[in-house]
């Protein structure tokens, strides 16, 4: 199989959103850029959110950046983090950019367009993606649809928690825990759900200031608490569909669910990995190759029966068995629109409230 380099982001950058912000540079390899001595053509550089690579080696990511290597003979180099990471350290580099293609989930993705980190360019098959799920200038195209949701450990639980209250409870003290936000794209999840269903910014930092009593703490990456769910270190934990049902066929006892509001019905909203063309990309030829790639009808049929998600093409229907399980487990959950113009003007000052509200 084609190598494909992985290498992992620093430590996730704490502090508000402000893309701004410098960060400490990270030891060891570097993505490849311009100044490669050898083969500098025939890279391309991934800088990308977690969930569609397994450590396993047989994620989404880990079957179509191979196939993508054979075709072309073009080496993915590949860095993962969570999106706000993703973002910042684009930001940092971009005097001397290293990344070629960004994908990450909203509200992440709109960031970096309003940063200038990303040029335009229309995939081959983005005709087919939903005008929702990509940007009318061309900045940026979904390529694997998703949903926010949450995970339980099936094994400690007998059934999910069904309601935001429940998880106040004592038994959960020291076994719950939620990403970051404004660091990690479902941390700041937390939040868009949060305030959507108790109805504002308000009365949703009101509850996560409770809530805060049962969280373990800070974490840079959402990938990391499902096996610590899946152990039972952990009893709930916040995560997305695609992720953490790839996840569940080696994670025995993770359960994935949808908090309500106590006398409402469970929701969630669509929560697209993003890809966009970085500007000034040392690689950009390479660049849109592989975006042209990722929305090919071979990728997008791959999407559920290898990663777990939705295709981001609506021409594409698949049938396999995964297919009709996330079917089924989306069933009566209330799909939701945020304001997305709305979270990317005012993120960085609802993550602000956020941790005034839990002291983080």
């Amino acid at each position: 199989m084609p190598r494909i380099l992985v290498l992992r982001a620093c430590a996730a950058v704490t502090g508000s959103l402000a893309l701004t912000a410098s960060l400490t540079a990270c030891g060891g390899a570097s993505p490849a850029g311009p100044a490669d001595s050898e083969g500098a053509g025939k890279v391309v550089t991934v800088y990308s959110a977690d969930g569609l690579k397994s450590e396993k080696g047989d994620g989404w990511y880990d079957r179509v950046f191979a196939d993508f290597t054979r075709r072309t003979g073009i080496e993915v180099k590949y860095v993962e983090g969570g999106s706000g990471e993703m973002v910042q350290r684009a930001v940092r580099e971009k005097t001397n950019t290293q990344a070629d293609v960004l994908i990450t989930l909203p509200p992440f993705i709109q960031q970096a367009d309003g940063k200038g980190l990303l040029q335009s360019y229309v995939p081959q098959g983005a005709d087919k993606v939903n005008g929702a799920d990509k940007s009318p200038d061309g900045k940026w195209t979904s390529v694997v649809n998703n949903y926010f949701g949450f995970v339980y450990n099936k094994k400690e639980l007998a059934e999910a928690p069904r309601t935001w209250e429940e998880l106040l409870d004592a038994r959960y003290k020291g076994k719950l825990q939620y990403s970051t936000p404004g660091v990690a794209g479902d941390g700041t999840a937390v939040l868009i759900k949060s305030m959507h269903d108790f109805g504002g910014k308000e009365p949703a930092m009101e509850y996560l200031k409770k809530l805060q009593a049962n969280n373990v703490g800070p974490s840079s990456s959402t990938s990391k608490l499902a096996p610590k769910t899946d152990k039972g270190e952990l009893l709930v934990a916040n995560g997305d569909v695609q992720m953490n049902f790839a996840q569940s066929k080696s994670m025995p006892n993770l359960g994935i669910w949808f908090p309500a509001k106590d006398g409402g019905r469970p929701t969630t909203f669509a929560l697209p990995y993003a890809a966009g063309l970085v500007a000034k990309a040392p690689h950009t030829e390479n660049g849109k190759k592989l975006l042209d790639h990722l929305l090919s009808e071979e990728a997008q049929k791959l999407v559920s029966e290898v990663g777990g998600g939705f295709p981001a093409r609506g021409d594409v229907k698949p049938t396999d068995a995964n297919a009709v399980e996330l079917t089924r487990l989306m069933n009566g959950v209330e799909i939701f629109e945020p304001d997305w113009a709305d979270i990317d003007k005012n993120l960085t000052a609802y993550v602000d409230a956020w941790k005034s509200a839990t002291g983080s």
